[in-house]
């Protein structure tokens, strides 16, 4: 096996834990509704997750590890690539905080401060900002 193919491996495990842990959250209810599984079709797609893993990740979610990004500026990339997918995916009013504020919990942001987080990145979102102005945007948010 090449070193390529060890890089390729690793990142398609990764993104595969990743999609599983957003389907750990949008299951903290014991339901995906509509708007999530439009979500969660968009996000699969996205992470070049296939069907048949999209298939066998929903049935058996609970057996991926939750690897949250260990650095905030990973954390920071994740919580763009989402939030710009939660607007785009026009879940509408409330629904649309709840998502992100749930897939912030599961990013490991603190569970005390996700309903700012949320707001915020969805209004960068809204923005169209690039990756660099929105971390720089959240970075700064406090000052």
């Amino acid at each position: 096996m090449s070193i390529s193919d060890l890089f390729e491996s690793g990142f398609k495990k990764r993104n595969q834990d990743h999609f599983a842990a957003i389907v750990r959250v949008a299951m903290s209810d014991c339901v995906i509704n509509e708007d999530e599984k439009a979500f969660l079709d968009r996000l699969a797609t996205r992470l070049d997750i296939t069907e048949l893993e999209y298939k066998q990740i929903l049935k058996d979610y609970k057996s991926h590890p939750i690897n949250p990004p260990m650095s905030y500026d990973r954390r920071l990339e994740r919580l763009y690539d989402l939030a710009r997918m939660v607007w785009a995916d026009h879940i509408e009013g409330p629904n649309q905080h709840v998502l992100l504020e749930r897939l912030c919990v599961g990013l490991g942001f603190n569970a005390k401060n996700v309903k700012y987080i949320a707001d915020k990145a969805l209004a960068l979102a809204h923005d169209n900002l690039d990756v660099e102005e929105f971390i720089e945007e959240m970075k700064n948010m406090n000052q």
